[in-house]
């Protein structure tokens, strides 16, 4: 499978700024798709961004025009530029990968933002 590793969570004001990266750790397993998802308290956990192979994303609407995700070339790296955060992106982030073997997870990042 894949390993992932996200890093670049924190804690920010809000109008400002993070950059989360998540690192992926394989063999020779090609990688079909990369993203970001994040669970509030109480919350299910909800796609924020993804990108497939062919490099078309895909973001929710709270997030559109704010946050931006993208990948090198060798599926090794995906990050998340967090602009204009508010206080509702408060959560604890996951970066996701599929292949065709199935499905993995980071262990997770936490986004605070303060009002």
């Amino acid at each position: 499978q894949v390993h992932l590793v996200e890093s670049g969570g924190g804690f920010v004001q809000a109008g400002g700024s993070l950059r989360l990266s998540c690192t992926a750790s394989r063999s020779n397993i090609p990688i079909n798709s990369m993203g970001w998802y994040r669970q509030a308290p109480g919350k299910e956990r909800d796609l924020v961004a993804t990108i497939i192979s062919n490099g078309l994303t895909e973001y929710t609407d709270s997030v559109k025009g704010r946050f931006a995700i993208s990948r090198d070339k060798t599926w090794n790296a995906v990050t998340l530029q967090m602009n204009n955060l508010k206080p509702e992106d408060t959560a604890v982030y996951y970066c996701r990968a599929t292949t065709g073997w199935g499905t993995s997870w980071g262990q997770g990042t936490q986004v605070t933002v303060s009002s």
